[in-house]
């Protein structure tokens, strides 16, 4: 009898603690670390990481590498957040590795003797640099540079000239060709080339000289060149056509490491090669690839390329979702891949020989990943919606995983993290389509809330189960947050997201309104109360809404398309709208038909618009016609531009207004909690 007292006793204390969790708070996103991909020696007894601190005030925000004794599991800071080291690699021999290190005006790369923890500098460059590779001899390193063609590797020259361009008396911007711009930054005559820097001699080549990025521009960016097998050549992806802003025809080319006999390895096709890993045994090259030209969303496979003959074999044909990031197995027998399927990134493994495709890591949405010298563990981090990124192992021998970091459990302990939960509801065409929702803190099925669907951009991408700070933060103000991925999105099969291109206003408008028919039907819904949000082509889509019906009480739209054919004059990859809106705007009915400029007239629903004045992506004035016709329409409407922000804005400097503006707007006509600032105060840096 006293052992049920005393086991109701502790059940009782239980389950308060379980219950004392708070509600997660705009503040809450900035005490969340990220931890970057881990990074493995060869012997497999070091494992390097990155990990960044975030504050409001930047200069309290830093980011530290870290190094774990894989024997021991101890976690050690080798470097702290005021003079950051990042991009580390391990020397084959996996007695040292080197690092990219910020000091004073240029950035080093130096290298790190495990053994005697002394630190020698190798080399500055004064254009930075990124994307930092080995060779597998361990004698030379390679890395990326966006240089000045005439300048090259002549530091000085480099130097000299961007600052004659950016700080002298005259300031502008010139050219003659497509792109003007990229991303977030004009062209300007500079361009991504390939340095090698030989440990031996000591000696700085650029290897790709050329009015040509080597390699091809890409967000990620690392993974885009190699070195050869016998660590004589480069192998980097490069679009060298005449109008690289309507093609995607990247290849991939070959080079020795004076500059010669370059040599392209994949001419028949015209669609994208990207993504060049050697096998350890070197007589194969596995990259991604895609068969449609022109096509940025088709789908991406593996190939082989046989050094001996030069044939090329697809061995990833059976799996028909997007491959993401590829790594050899050190058996050269096997491929690993991350895999985009059904809001998860799982890892997975392919037999080159059979192609039997096994999944690894399934349920889980991983962000990078390293394989052990031996090939029995994998070492990754992945983030599940409630749980924010941590590094991990997995033994294949005995299908064990082991997390070795916990640098967000003192906050997850602390704070209410909701999970996701997968919905299937039936869409556009009777096809299935998986609703991620987030129930709000304290959820009771018996009161009614406030919902906000959030319309994931690309087109042709996915929600994962994946933490995302918005996703804790409109469950942690008291909203039902519902993700759902439509027609265009990736993960359901290749059809699913070729459905999209042509048809921006058909089959996915359909699927959200089913959406909202879903939500509505939920008891716990405030049906009243239901707002859209959406960022890019999100944005695009509420903007269409905005026109078509009356049925939400509130949109924001963050750097959301709004005229389409100015869209397509400002916009700088062509290829995406030339594809999906079958031509230019002289050529296709569809920049008419489909843009939500051409119904201002049935405009109704009050409106927040986010933007960045450096998007290049999705022009900020794009938002900015939105505006006028919405106050021109007597509609409530707010506007933020970010300034010096891009499609992409920047966590520290800029996100914090755009988060706390739409928690405001949303309680202004949704009813949830209030914001925690007042959004023009914040905006005048007085919180």
């Amino acid at each position: 009898m006293k052992k049920l007292t005393y086991l109701l006793l502790l059940l009782f204390i239980a389950f308060p603690l379980l219950s004392q969790k708070r509600a997660f708070t705009l503040d809450d996103i900035y005490r969340v670390k990220s931890v970057g991909a881990p990074v493995v020696s060869s012997k497999g007894d070091v494992l390097l990481y990155n990990y960044t601190d975030y504050s409001f005030n930047p200069s309290n925000s830093g980011t530290r590498l870290n190094a774990i004794n894989l024997q021991t599991g101890e976690d050690t800071v080798v470097a702290g957040a005021l003079q950051p080291w990042v991009n580390p690699v391990f020397a084959p021999d996996g007695e040292s590795y080197f690092f990219v290190w910020k000091r004073y005006k240029k950035q080093s790369v130096n290298r790190f003797n495990l053994k005697t923890g002394k630190v020698t500098l190798l080399f500055e460059f004064a254009m930075g640099v990124n994307n930092l590779i080995v060779s597998p001899d361990g004698k030379k390193l390679a890395f990326t540079a966006k240089v000045y063609d005439e300048c090259r590797a002549d530091d000085e020259c480099n130097e000299v000239t961007f600052r004659k361009t950016y700080q002298g008396t005259i300031s502008a911007h010139l050219a003659d060709k497509l792109f003007v711009r990229h991303w977030d930054e004009y062209e300007d005559d500079l361009w991504s080339h390939i340095f090698v820097y030989n440990l031996e001699t000591k000696k700085l080549t650029d290897v790709t000289p050329s009015k040509y990025h080597s390699p091809v521009f890409s967000l990620g960016g690392a993974g885009y060149f190699t070195f050869s097998g016998d660590s004589k050549a480069v192998i980097f992806a490069s679009n060298r056509e005449k109008d690289i802003a309507s093609t995607t025809n990247s290849d991939l080319w070959m080079v020795d490491l004076d500059g010669e006999n370059l040599k392209n390895l994949t001419k028949q096709n015209k669609a994208w090669d990207g993504q060049p890993a050697v096998s350890p045994d070197g007589k194969w090259l596995a990259y991604r690839m895609q068969v449609i030209p022109g096509y940025e969303s088709d789908r991406f496979r593996i190939a082989l390329y046989e050094f001996a003959t030069g044939k090329i074999t697809v061995i990833s044909e059976a799996f028909d979702n997007w491959v993401d990031d590829i790594k050899w197995a050190p058996d050269s027998k096997h491929i690993y891949f991350i895999g985009e399927v059904a809001s998860y990134m799982p890892l997975f493994r392919i037999n080159i020989e059979t192609r039997k495709i096994e999944e690894i890591l399934p349920k889980r949405t991983l962000g990078g990943f390293d394989i052990s010298g031996d090939g029995k563990k994998i070492y990754y981090n992945y983030r599940l919606n409630h749980l924010p990124a941590e590094i991990y192992s997995f033994d294949l021998t005995t299908n064990t995983e082991t997390q070795l970091t916990f640098h967000n459990k003192e906050l997850t302990d602390e704070v209410d993290f909701r999970p996701v939960e997968h919905h299937y509801i039936e869409g556009a065409n009777s096809k299935k389509m998986e609703v991620l929702i987030v129930k709000p803190h304290g959820f009771d099925s018996a009161k009614k809330y406030p919902v906000v669907i959030n319309i994931h951009g690309g087109p042709q991408s996915q929600w994962a189960d994946a933490y995302r700070g918005d996703n804790q933060l409109y469950a942690g103000y008291g909203y039902i947050l519902v993700m759902p991925n439509p027609h265009g999105s990736t993960g359901y099969g290749q059809d699913y997201t070729a459905a999209i291109s042509g048809d921006w206003t058909g089959k996915v408008v359909q699927d959200i309104h089913h959406v909202a028919d879903y939500i509505e039907s939920l008891p716990y819904v405030d049906t009243a109360r239901i707002g859209a949000m959406g960022w890019s082509f999100g944005g695009y889509m509420v903007n269409w809404l905005q026109a078509k019906t009356t049925r939400f009480k509130c949109f924001a739209s963050m750097m959301g398309i709004y005229n389409l054919t100015s869209f397509y004059g400002s916009t700088e990859e062509l290829w995406f709208p030339e594809w999906d809106l079958k031509g230019t705007p002289w050529t296709s009915d569809l920049y008419r038909t489909q843009s939500p400029s051409e119904y201002v007239k049935d405009f109704r629903t009050p409106t927040l618009i986010v933007t960045g004045t450096i998007d290049f992506r999705v022009s900020y004035t794009q938002s900015l016609e939105y505006f006028t016709a919405l106050q021109k329409m007597g509609i409530d409407s707010r506007l933020v531009i970010l300034e010096d922000a891009s499609h992409w804005p920047q966590h520290l400097t800029r996100m914090p207004l755009y988060y706390n503006a739409h928690l405001e707007w949303f309680h202004k006509y949704l009813g949830g909690d209030p914001a925690p600032y007042d959004t023009k105060k914040m905006w005048r840096n007085n919180f």
